[in-house]
């Protein structure tokens, strides 16, 4: 194999992706144990090589280019393997260690995942957890994530895709509510209520109630004078104020079930479901930290999948 890099190529590399990250020469020095004036003759030796600006300078700050940008995720993800093969080959990754960057849906985060966390950490002290909870789609490369869940994912050649449960789809309303503007029996008596709405953030559409009807799927529109985006659980806040109706997963309210707090109504057509499913990226070495964790994941589908 031909070589591309020396020493002191590689060299300069890391002093870049520290200064990236440090946000400036001076920390990136402190951080590395050299002179702020080696990391910028060592960054200027990159920008000749590649013949692009990597960083806009000004007296007291630097910001990276665009190519700065992308050559940065890049080279990250590259020394982060680096350092983890070297690792491996010399037995330090005996237990998974590291940072585990995961992103989470807030449903999923706050009911199924994060009550988790500490029991993985209990078995991999050594490695560390950041979470980012939201529902946007995030970029794996980019954002430097390791693993993500979604619901309803779209199918994507560059990711693995585990399904870790079908969610169940329950109608819940409080007792209050339900006395007051009466329990509905048949879809049909939805139009006479107040159904709590959920608009998707990515389009900007309310999403429809899914029922089963004699073991076919069916779609309902609901209509209401609550409308929530981006975080599911401000209509399961709402129901539990008596707000009206509001379609959710039965994960969320499983307490609220079982204490009587909330009801749930139209069982008969409560037999539908929506997919979460863990995605991390392909690659020939996945980190050992992701692996623990995808693992660690994957023993409770069954649990899951029995509530």
């Amino acid at each position: 194999m031909k070589r591309h890099f020396d020493d002191l190529q590689l060299g300069s590399i890391e002093l870049f992706c520290l200064a990236s990250e440090t946000g400036s020469f001076t920390a990136a020095a402190q951080v590395a144990g050299v002179t702020p004036a080696a990391v910028s003759r060592s960054i200027l030796r990159l920008e000749e090589r590649l013949g692009s600006r990597l960083f806009v300078r000004t007296t007291r700050s630097i910001r990276m280019t665009e190519p700065g940008r992308v050559f940065y995720e890049q080279c990250r993800q590259a020394l982060t393997q680096l350092v983890e093969a070297q690792q491996e080959v010399m037995g330090a990754q005996s237990k998974p260690s590291g940072r585990l960057r995961i992103s989470l849906p807030t449903t999923y985060g706050h009911h199924r995942i994060l009550p988790l966390l500490p029991k993985f950490r209990a078995l991999y002290p050594d490695v560390t957890v950041d979470i980012h909870l939201g529902n946007r789609n995030i970029d794996f490369v980019a954002e430097g994530y390791d693993l993500a869940i979604r619901v309803r994912a779209q199918p994507d050649s560059t990711l693995i895709a585990r399904l870790l449960e079908d969610a169940q789809l329950v109608v819940v309303a409080t007792p209050e509510y339900l006395s007051k503007a009466g329990t509905p029996t048949t879809l049909d008596d939805l139009v006479a209520h107040e159904c709590i709405q959920f608009e998707l953030p990515s389009s900007g559409r309310r999403i429809s109630w899914l029922f089963d009807v004699e073991g076919k799927h069916r779609e309902i529109f609901t209509e209401g004078s609550y409308c929530c985006s981006d975080d599911v659980l401000g209509g399961v806040t709402l129901a539990n104020h008596s707000a009206g109706l509001f379609q959710t997963y039965k994960f969320i309210v499983e307490r609220e079930l079982a204490d009587g707090s909330l009801i749930e109504v139209l069982q008969p057509y409560n037999g539908r479901s929506r997919p979460y499913t863990l995605l991390y990226p392909h690659g020939r070495y996945v980190p050992q930290r992701v692996r623990a964790f995808v693992d660690f994941l994957l023993q409770y589908r069954a649990d899951w999948a029995a509530n």
